[in-house]
């Protein structure tokens, strides 16, 4: 119980801490943010759930990067 708390306090700070970087692009903003959101999800999921904290970080941190590439390449071919 003591560790998800742990885990749960590290990713929402993780998040609000990438969430102040400014001087990149909209891609790397993008991508950085949805890193950031996969990798705390996927943290809680797996606390939740009681699996490898660390593998969902990972595994939600990669699909939030691929997550916010494929959104500004969306949004860069609607312009």
């Amino acid at each position: 119980r003591e560790m998800r708390n742990v885990a749960i306090t590290l990713a929402v700070a993780s998040t609000l801490g990438l969430s102040a970087c400014s001087g990149l692009g909209d891609r790397d903003q993008k991508m950085l943010s949805g890193a950031a959101i996969g990798a705390g999800v996927g943290v809680v999921g797996t606390a939740v759930t009681g699996g490898c904290i660390s593998c969902g970080a990972l595994i939600g941190g990669v699909v939030g990067t691929g997550a916010g590439y494929i959104l500004h390449e969306n949004e860069e071919r609607r312009k």
